[in-house]
């Protein structure tokens, strides 16, 4: 399985392809860092870092994007561009039909060195030990998008079951709650022809009675 890891940003945006192989083997095939200028407009910035996500789905063809789940921070603004840059990439894998998991921080810390408390810094250690890279990967966007990575080989695929069960569930008891709902429309329906039979067996005696009388 080919994963591409997106760490969003405007003014870096960390890009990562990986390959999973037998067990939790796992190999970098490609990382790098899309960087915007601050002072250029918003929606320009945004197509720079779409076009660089339509370039490496053309060119590398992932199974399935990861990308960061952005969380309300202390600066709005920032958090704010993080989600606008995942979005774009999101809808640049949408538009190519390969799906997009979204993996939250700690989430990802905890698949990568199994504490989800882990700072940037054991983050990067542990990527660097896990894919065998010769020097750590830098910046630390790089290392991120690599991490998220790694976190989709290893925990997508039991998400993707429970997920599957999950529906399936849901389709159970939907299809449990149409059974019961016909049921009772079924036997509403009786009842109303039933009361429908006696007042006219009623209303037929009274004839009878009144045409004897």
């Amino acid at each position: 399985m080919r994963v591409m890891g997106v760490d969003p940003g405007l003014t870096r945006c960390g890009i990562a392809l990986v390959e999973s192989g037998r067990g939790r083997s796992v190999t970098a095939l490609d990382v790098d860092v899309v960087r915007t200028p601050t002072d250029m407009e918003l929606a320009e910035r945004l197509l720079v870092v779409y076009t660089a996500a339509c370039h490496w789905l053309d060119v590398h063809q992932p199974d399935v994007v990861a990308i960061e789940r952005v969380f309300a921070q202390n600066q709005v603004s920032t958090a704010m561009g993080t989600a606008q840059a995942g979005g774009v990439i999101a809808l640049a894998a949408g538009q190519r039909d390969v799906p997009v998991r979204f993996h939250t921080p700690s989430e990802v810390k905890a698949a990568v060195t199994g504490s989800g408390r882990a700072d940037k810094a054991q983050v990067t250690a542990m990527v660097t030990r896990i894919l065998g890279m010769r020097s750590k990967p830098r910046p630390a966007d790089a290392a991120d998008a690599l991490a998220l990575a790694i976190c989709h080989c290893w925990r997508g695929p039991m998400s993707e079951r429970m997920a599957e069960a999950q529906r399936r569930a849901a389709e159970l008891t939907r299809g449990h709650r149409e059974k019961v709902a016909a049921a009772k429309r079924a036997a509403q329906t009786q009842a109303a022809q039933a009361d429908a039979a006696r007042t006219q067996s009623g209303e037929a005696g009274t004839a009878r009675t009144g045409g004897a009388a």
